[in-house]
């Protein structure tokens, strides 16, 4: 299972270590793109797939699913992992999230998102003060479903 926070930093050359425990879950073929709240998002081939099949699964006449795509795919790439575990991030993905050279994994079961370590603790604030009304929220999606 994808859990856990890990801190790592970013190298001047533009690599960071994805965490081994991270590594080991989500195997060698993994998919680097945007994420929401100006993180990124890494995930296994076998997520991508099913990532991917909603997308074209939707119509493109639909805004809301040219714009996700956009987002989602128009920003992805495959990463290679090194032999300590290593990966670079490209510059485009890299100012998407603004990240300096500190950074945070946070494992979410099926992904795992890369925040810059500032960003993070911003929104981990964020999620401390106002938890009870996200959980309410929840609560009412899922008894509407």
């Amino acid at each position: 299972m994808i859990i856990g926070e890990y801190r790592s930093k970013i190298s001047d050359k533009k690599r960071v270590s994805l965490p081994k425990k991270f590594r080991n879950e989500l195997g060698e073929e993994i998919i680097l793109t945007r994420g929401y709240e100006d993180s990124l998002i890494l995930v296994n081939k076998g997520m991508w797939e099913k990532i991917a099949k909603d997308v074209m699964d939707g119509s493109f006449i639909n805004k809301n699913i040219r714009d996700t795509s956009r987002f989602l795919v128009g920003g992805a790439k495959e990463i290679t992992i090194d032999g300590q575990g290593r990966f670079l991030i490209p510059d485009s993905l890299l100012e998407h999230a603004t990240l300096s050279s500190d950074v945070v994994f946070i494992g979410l079961i099926n992904w795992v998102e890369l925040w810059d370590r500032e960003k993070w603790e911003q929104r981990l604030k964020y999620l401390k003060e106002n938890g009870d009304e996200i959980a309410q929220e929840i609560s009412k999606m899922n008894s509407k479903e």
